[in-house]
């Protein structure tokens, strides 16, 4: 794999394309959790990034709501994956995407030259203006237009699907 870009050369890839963003710098976050008691009053839809793989080796990266609860037994129907979806090894993100576990994101596709990788979005994620994500490190947050987002995905080479995830029968347990 070439070198990974780094959070700079992201940005100025972005600033190539005409794209603006909103940087904030912050301590590592690990969770959504963390991010959560981090962010204070930052605007837009905050993300969760899945890097999942079916049973015949093909990768997805999965950008939803930080909200959403993702039914995992079930998303490879909606994807038309071959079997149920496991997680990528961090050695597999790291050679396919350039990121390590914590700084999953949605422009990590940048990295997939090769195009290996289906982005995949929650079509509620993409019902707000700006949306926020790791710039390749989980030290950031960059806020981009929902718009802008969809522009950088295609400039790369990774037109997404946008699909309603999923989300797991509620079984009285989850109030």
């Amino acid at each position: 794999m070439p070198t990974p870009l780094t959070p700079d050369a992201l940005i100025a890839k972005l600033d190539e394309l005409g794209i603006k963003t909103e940087r904030i710098d912050h301590v590592a976050v690990f969770t959504v959790a963390e991010s959560k008691e981090l962010r204070g009053k930052v605007p837009g839809h905050h993300t969760k990034n899945l890097f999942l793989k079916d049973k015949k080796g093909r990768l997805f990266l999965v950008s939803a709501l930080e909200s959403t609860r993702i039914d995992l037994k079930r998303l490879h129907e909606r994807l038309g994956a071959s079997g149920r979806l496991s997680f990528g090894s961090a050695e597999l993100l790291m050679a396919t995407l350039g990121v390590t576990p914590g700084s999953v994101t949605g422009f990590a596709v940048v990295n997939d030259r090769a195009g290996d990788v289906t982005m995949v979005l929650d079509a509620a994620l993409m019902d707000g203006e700006r949306l926020n994500f790791h710039p390749l490190v989980n030290t950031a947050t960059l806020g981009i237009s929902r718009d802008d987002m969809l522009a950088f995905l295609r400039a790369v080479g990774h037109e997404p699907m946008i699909i309603d995830l999923p989300t797991p029968p509620d079984d009285g347990q989850n109030g």
